[in-house]
């Protein structure tokens, strides 16, 4: 919970000499915050901030980053102990309620899920709607903003129970739809979902099992996607989940805001990051053009970018990528495969590393630099890279989704602008235009 320290900021305008004092806030960890909610009021300026690189937008007890010295924690636990320690569904009982679960609770949290994951029927002709060749986070887009339409018993955010029954589908079913947006680009019956499957053993089964022979779901595999999850599972306020947030503040049901998560998530410069870091190996073909493409990057008027370093929040070493980069080497090894987009990976974080520039810059390999490379390695075709962050980023969204619903103090999300445009003008009749 965050308080008001004794201390204000004094802002003194210098056109007129007056000066206001606005109240700072403190939270649990990181910097202290100017509290600007009733400057315009006061001074009759809004503040200007692009992007929102110096603007805290809520309050939450969710996650913290503290990017100078690469630490993500969730409701206090470090990034690293819960991918180690825990599974998927430790992590999102976390999210959700606040602590890790007892034996018991996580037995329900569990079956609750579980018991949640096939969708309704008719949603299988949705998907025949779609071209073969249609991107699967087009289909995500359009199939989660449709659950709306079959699960009227779960939209009324104002009712505490509808809520959490919404939290719940939202979490079980998006492997569920996800898996079915990759058989149906592929031309393969969708599977159904088991009960008897945990969440990862689950989501592998229904990607890419198929009815003519048994499939063998591989520990390794299964390690692999449940550490991938908790490693995606909630960033803070990102782009995606702000739009999560922003959606939510006008009321929409939970299935419109996490929609619009999705379509936020497609973005190369988000979720589809992992996606490019691939294409750009690709592009780099061998370690010896490595030297080359990196003189690209230095170059501002070239249009190459290297993908996979650096990070918006994180001006030290993504901790998320250390994680990432261990699991990436196990399943490789597991798996026995040698994949050259690997061993490219490694020389250029070495060199990137190493040399002046990205060091100057602090140009550390984020988790991008490495997910691809491991989902490649699954199984996974590149285009469903950024589907899969979205499954795991659901409990996030639906976590930030919820703690804003029922923040007494929530608004409507309403940015200002500085309007750059023409002043008013006199219309001018169309027989009068020159």
């Amino acid at each position: 919970m965050s308080k008001k320290n004794t201390e204000t900021f004094t802002l003194i305008d210098n056109s007129s000499g007056k000066s206001f004092e606005l109240p700072v806030i403190k939270g649990s960890l990181g910097p202290s915050v100017i509290d600007v909610r009733k400057l315009y009021a006061q001074t009759g300026y809004f503040t200007y901030d692009p992007g929102f690189n110096s603007t805290g937008s809520c309050e939450s007890n969710l996650t913290y980053i503290d990017g100078d010295i690469g630490r993500l924690l969730h409701r206090g636990y470090s990034i690293e102990d819960l991918a180690e320690k825990s599974d998927f569904m430790d992590v999102a009982h976390l999210l959700l309620n606040g602590d890790l679960p007892t034996p018991k609770q996580k037995k329900s949290f569990v079956h609750d899920v579980t018991y949640h994951t096939m969708l309704n029927e008719q949603l299988a002709n949705f998907y025949r709607g779609f071209r073969r060749d249609a991107h699967p986070m087009a289909i995500m887009c359009g199939v989660v903003g449709g659950l709306s339409a079959f699960y009227h018993d779960s939209t009324d955010i104002y009712d505490a129970h509808q809520r959490m029954v919404a939290s719940f589908r939202l979490i079980a079913k998006m492997p569920t739809i996800a898996a079915m947006a990759y058989k149906y680009s592929i031309g393969q019956p969708f599977n159904y979902p088991r009960n008897d499957l945990s969440y990862a053993e689950n989501f592998l089964y229904m990607m890419f099992a198929v009815p003519a022979e048994e499939y063998i779901i591989s520990s390794v595999m299964t390690q692999a996607i449940d550490r991938i999850l908790i490693l995606h599972a909630d960033h803070e306020q990102n782009a995606s989940t702000s739009t999560v947030r922003l959606a939510g503040s006008s009321g929409a049901n939970p299935f419109a805001c996490i929609a619009a998560g999705v379509a936020a998530l497609w973005g190369p410069a988000h979720g589809g990051a992992n996606e490019a870091v691939l294409k750009m190996l690709e592009e780099i073909g061998q370690k010896e053009n490595i030297p080359k493409f990196i003189k690209y990057a230095k170059d501002k008027n070239d249009p190459f970018r290297l993908m996979g370093f650096g990070h918006r929040v994180y001006k030290n070493y993504d901790p998320r990528a250390k994680v990432m980069q261990k699991t990436c080497h196990e399943v490789l090894k597991e798996l026995n495969l040698n994949d050259p987009l690997l061993e490219l990976a490694m020389e250029m974080e070495k060199i990137a590393l190493s040399d002046p520039y990205f060091v100057e810059k602090k140009l550390f390999p984020n988790i991008d630099f490495y997910s691809g490379i491991l989902l490649k390695a699954l199984g996974f075709p590149t285009s469903m890279f950024t589907v899969l962050f979205a499954v795991a980023r659901t409990v996030g969204w639906v976590a930030q989704w919820k703690e804003m619903i029922e923040d007494p103090g929530q608004r409507i999300g309403r940015p200002r602008q500085l309007y750059t445009g023409h002043p008013e003008r006199d219309y001018i009749p169309l027989e009068k235009r020159r």
